[in-house]
């Protein structure tokens, strides 16, 4: 992979997190047992290629914020393995938030990618964050559920279909 364009490393992260949140949404509705945990574990695998991408993407715009949003979320993709939930709360989700967060940040300083899709990140990051809190997340469900979805999909959707502009990015590089 390392040798493939970066438009194509870039579909590929998309549709490994299209692959995920397919993946994981037929996990919690289909499958129940071991076979919930098997294509739990399979969603989480594709996340975590898609973390792995998303830094190698982000890494001329800032390595240092780049490398902590993908150690915050493969810390987070831990906690969700492991199916851990201190006190009720949704700590994969809380961190995925964070991720997304500094991911906003990352698009909003890229000049390879459209600044609506980091404030879109960000957004979807917020939605994340309000797992802090259950209570605050039970209050503002299904609405934080929906808009967080759509806001991340928005992004990878966009990684999918167009990519990222390589002349830009190979200058923001140099």
């Amino acid at each position: 992979m390392k040798n493939a364009s970066l438009r194509f490393r870039a579909r590929v992260a998309g549709g490994f997190y299209l692959f995920s949140l397919v993946t994981a949404a037929a996990g919690e509705t289909l499958f129940h047992g071991w076979l919930n945990y098997a294509v739990g574990y399979i969603a989480i695998l594709g996340m975590v290629a898609v973390t792995l991408l998303l830094f190698t993407i982000f890494k001329p715009v800032n390595r240092s914020v780049a490398l902590l949003a993908a150690s915050i979320n493969l810390v987070g993709l831990v906690f969700e393995a492991l199916r851990l939930n201190p006190r009720g709360v949704d700590i994969a989700l809380v961190l995925a938030g964070v991720s997304c967060l500094l991911a906003g940040y990352l698009i909003f300083k890229s000049t390879f990618l459209p600044r609506n899709l980091g404030a879109l990140m960000a957004l979807a990051g917020l939605c994340w964050i309000t797992y802090l809190l259950p209570p605050l997340a039970d209050y503002l469900s299904p609405w934080n559920v929906a808009v967080g979805v759509l806001a991340e999909a928005s992004f990878y959707l966009w990684l999918l279909v167009k990519g990222v502009n390589e002349q830009r990015w190979n200058e923001q590089a140099g």
